[in-house]
């Protein structure tokens, strides 16, 4: 029914307002439409720009060339002569087709790595996103995101960085591959490709090394954890982390399980057989007589570190450090029969450095290697450093911050750690007060604790982990080579790479194996190291000086020391705790897990560490077990120095030789006066050294004009000498050759004996300072009643008066009988001086004149003053 109106006014009304009310609709409408289009042109730009960034990320993609798809380019290894060490790549690779693959390989491989492998075309966005879920819930690792076409890809023909650019081209490899090659044949080029630990490579490989079988011959266990190694093959290598090994299997094992490949008993039934129980026992792995492969191992750790190449498979030509005869030497070391080693189980690492370039020259991995890459005791173990870490983290730290010198003294005595715990040395013996030097020679455990004390645990971090040490934490029990907590241990590779900064003048450069890497194309890229400053010139001969120190009687490392070569080394040994002892039987507390020996010259540095795989199996106190580091060091020094010049450690500009009186404290100078044996040499940075000169040797100035004469009267002798004036309070000691006298002035009477000789002695005394002594003799005569005409003896010494009066004329000896005639009727001196023996005759005549001439000394003369050092 129509609407009705009351009027035709009415009804314009009614029309203009729903006209009105239908206007926004048409906007409405015509915006939706803008929004539309403009989305449309949005995704239009947005393929357009998407398609022209794949194409740019994938033109430089790499051909899909079937040679590196179906054999691997090995790298060429070489030394530092620039010949061929070994190819590294080309061994160790047992292939396998795809119809020769078990089942139970394939599923294993499938669950883990691709389960949609068969349903997709190269890529698969369902698999990336449940990798990414299964990350979330299980795990980082659970599940990879790329498909096996893809890993496939990348092995072949890209490297290992994560790059949005890498990304792209290995998809579009990917779905290129995919296009070209059936899945069995893409996945016999996986299963052939992949790394499995060492330098072994192929699934089949991994069966004939691990567990000495073929492919078809495995288990569901055994399946599984060789399906899980490739992610990672180091980290879960049987052999040497069996205990990563079977948890990443036990991740593959619930992952096929989970997409139904085997059923939850079978599952865990697996899951219960031991890994470690069924991997090759050592006795019948391969034996590794490769006198280079230690050497290796650092070059491939290397590379694998610094870059994203694949040594295995790039084709690099790789130019390293190594001496080939001093790397060859180090084999034979460690197999040799002329180094008391106690059995079969005892290990040692061995590192070789240039102590100027840090390259190193040989790596000896251990002994009695059973396999290829197996644990290299040189570069991957990290074990307590005992004493060897003293010059790093005590003195060197000292010598550098608090500017001590080699002189400084400090008291060997028992302290209380900073948490309150009281600390002594092993001996529980104490020597008192030493310098630092005489601490780091006889390896003394308080000074060492004292010292970190004094410099802070923050500094001695720090200039540690400045020259390659590489601490977490610190404590003061480090001090002595404690190390625990976070900071388990150090390898010898990082302690050569300490002691080398000592040798080379306070410069640190990084050991390293490889210099540079040439590509196939011809590009070379370098990895040697920057060398950079690490302490001053001073710290660095101060502390090889003390270390020479080490290898010279009383030092611990004097069974290291080869003659006639400059060498600075410390010994180190490290102890078990009470726990320890009691755990493990240990049967004597002189046993010991580690052995060290770290030590250089200006040629080479060189770190040797030995004891056992488990530091459970002590190192027996027996012969010179605990000396086999030294003897090794010995032995490799002297080898490689032969027929070159090494020449000594050069004393800085920075530094000044300083004569220090022994024992002093604080330590003073030597004075001139100081005798020579309480005289030591040693060092101290210019400016810093002591200014105190020891007063207690200190030489007074001697009396002067000394003069002696008998008084008849009183018979008696009167000492008389002159001595200049002084500030200083000086007495007098007189000795007449059997007894002492004090004498505050410069004279003194003394009792005479007639007919005696007496040798007069006066020495200056002020406190504990004397002067040289100066002497003078004098002969008392005898009575007037024995002077009568007759035979007279002459001695021919002293100072003689007689009563002769008249001419004289003597000829004959001083030490002969003389025939008198005359009268003795005056006083009269004769003089006359010699020492010859014989007889003679004497006619004197009363004329007043005396001659004499004869060899012996005439009794007459006058006394003489002489000064001599008695």
């Amino acid at each position: 029914m129509a609407e009705q109106y009351q009027s035709r006014e009415e009804r314009r009304k009614k029309l203009q307002q729903q006209k009105a009310k239908q206007k926004p609709k048409k906007k409405s409408r015509g915006l939706l439409k803008k929004i539309f289009l403009s989305l449309v042109a949005f995704g239009i730009i947005c393929i357009i720009a998407g398609v022209g960034t794949f194409a740019y990320l994938v033109k430089d993609a790499p051909p899909l060339d079937p040679k590196l798809l179906k054999d691997p380019i090995p790298s060429k290894v070489l030394d530092k002569n620039g010949d061929l060490i070994t190819e590294v790549g080309a061994v160790n690779r047992e292939y396998v087709n795809y119809k020769d693959i078990p089942p139970v390989v394939e599923n294993a491989i499938l669950a883990t790595e691709d389960y949609r492998f068969y349903k997709h075309h190269g890529i698969d966005p369902i698999r990336f996103a449940g990798a990414v879920l299964a990350n979330f819930q299980r795990g980082f690792g659970a599940e990879g995101g790329s498909t096996i076409t893809q890993q496939v890809v990348k092995n072949a023909f890209l490297t290992n960085k994560k790059t949005l650019s890498r990304k792209v081209q290995e998809a579009w490899l990917a779905f290129q591959l995919e296009q070209k090659y059936t899945k069995h044949q893409i996945f016999e080029m996986y299963v052939n490709k992949v790394l499995v630990g060492g330098n072994n490579y192929g699934i089949a490989t991994a069966a004939k090394v691990y567990y000495g079988k073929e492919l078809n011959e495995l288990n569901l266990a055994e399946a599984a954890q060789i399906a899980g190694m490739p992610q990672s093959p180091n980290n879960y290598n049987p052999f040497t982390h069996p205990d990563l090994a079977e948890k990443r299997r036990n991740i593959v094992l619930s992952l096929m399980y989970q997409h139904g490949y085997i059923t939850k008993k079978q599952m865990d039934e697996a899951k219960k057989v031991s890994v470690k129980d069924t991997v090759l026992k050592p006795k019948d792995r391969k034996i590794n007589d490769k006198p280079f492969d230690s050497f290796v191992d650092a070059v491939i750790d290397e590379v694998k570190e610094n870059t994203d190449f694949d040594i295995m498979t790039d084709g690099l030509t790789i130019h390293t450090t190594l001496d080939k005869n001093a790397q060859e030497h180090v084999y034979n070391l460690l197999n040799s029969k002329d180094i008391p080693y106690p059995d079969d189980q005892f290990q040692a690492g061995i590192v070789l450095l240039d102590t100027k370039t840090g390259e190193i020259r040989a790596i000896g991995g251990g002994r009695n290697q059973k396999v290829q890459r197996g644990f290299n005791y040189a570069i991957d173990t990290r074990r307590q450093p005992g004493s060897t870490i003293k010059p790093v983290l005590d003195y060197a730290p000292a010598i550098e911050y608090l500017n001590w010198g080699t002189y400084q003294m400090i008291e060997d005595k028992p302290i209380t750690y900073s948490t309150g715990k009281k600390f002594g040395n092993w001996d529980q013996s104490y020597k008192g007060a030493m310098t630092i030097r005489t601490a780091l020679q006889l390896s003394r455990n308080s000074p060492a604790v004292q010292t970190l004390q004094k410099v802070g645990l923050v500094k001695a971090k720090n200039f540690a982990k400045g020259i390659g040490i590489p601490l977490k934490e610190i404590y003061e029990s480090y001090a002595i080579g404690g190390f625990g907590g976070k900071t388990v241990g150090v390898s010898p590779l990082e302690m050569a790479g300490a002691y080398s900064a000592f040798g080379n003048n306070g410069v640190y450069t990084k050991p390293h194996a490889v210099t540079k890497i040439e590509l196939r194309d011809g590009t070379v890229i370098s990895l040697a190291p920057e060398p950079k400053v690490a302490m001053k010139d001073s710290t660095a001969f101060m502390i090889t000086d003390m270390l020479k120190s080490v290898l010279e009687y009383p030092g611990t490392g004097v069974r290291a020391k080869v003659p006639g070569l400059p060498i600075a080394g410390k010994t180190g040994t490290t102890n078990y705790t009470d726990e320890e002892i009691s755990k493990w039987h240990i049967p004597s507390r002189s046993a010991v897990p580690d052995a060290w020996f770290t030590g250089y010259t200006t040629n080479y540095t060189a770190s040797i560490w030995t004891g056992y795989k488990d530091r459970s199996t002590p190192i027996l106190a027996v012969g010179d077990n605990q000396r086999i580091a030294q003897l090794i060091f010995k032995d490799l020094m002297a080898y490689v120095s032969k027929d070159i010049d090494t020449p000594d450690f050069t004393m800085p500009s920075s530094v000044q030789k300083v004569r220090i009186e022994k024992g002093s404290m604080p330590p003073v100078l030597a004075s001139e006066y100081t005798p020579s044996s309480q005289v030591d040499i040693e060092y101290a940075l210019k400016g810093h050294a002591p200014r105190t000169v020891s007063q207690k040797y200190y030489k007074l100035d001697s009396p002067t004009n000394l003069a002696a004469s008998y008084d008849e009267t009183t018979n008696s002798i009167a000492v008389t000498w002159s001595y200049k004036n002084t500030n200083e309070s000086v007495t007098f000691d007189v000795s007449d050759g059997k007894k002492h006298y004090t004498a505050q002035d410069n004279k003194i009477t003394l009792p005479a004996e007639p007919g005696k000789i007496y040798k007069i002695t006066v020495v200056a005394i002020s406190g504990s300072k004397k002067s040289d002594p100066v002497t003078i003799s004098i002969t008392v005569p005898k009575t007037a009643k024995d002077n009568q005409p007759g035979n007279e003896n002459n001695n021919g010494n002293g100072n003689e008066t007689g009563n002769n009066n008249g001419n004289q004329n003597e000829n004959g000896s001083g030490n002969g009988t003389g025939n008198e005639n005359g009268n003795d009727n005056g006083n009269g001196t004769g003089n006359g001086n010699g020492t010859g023996n014989g007889n003679g005759n004497v006619n004197e005549n009363n004329n007043g004149h005396n001659n004499g001439n004869s060899d012996g000394q005439d009794p007459t003369a006058p006394p003489e003053n002489s000064d001599s050092n008695g």
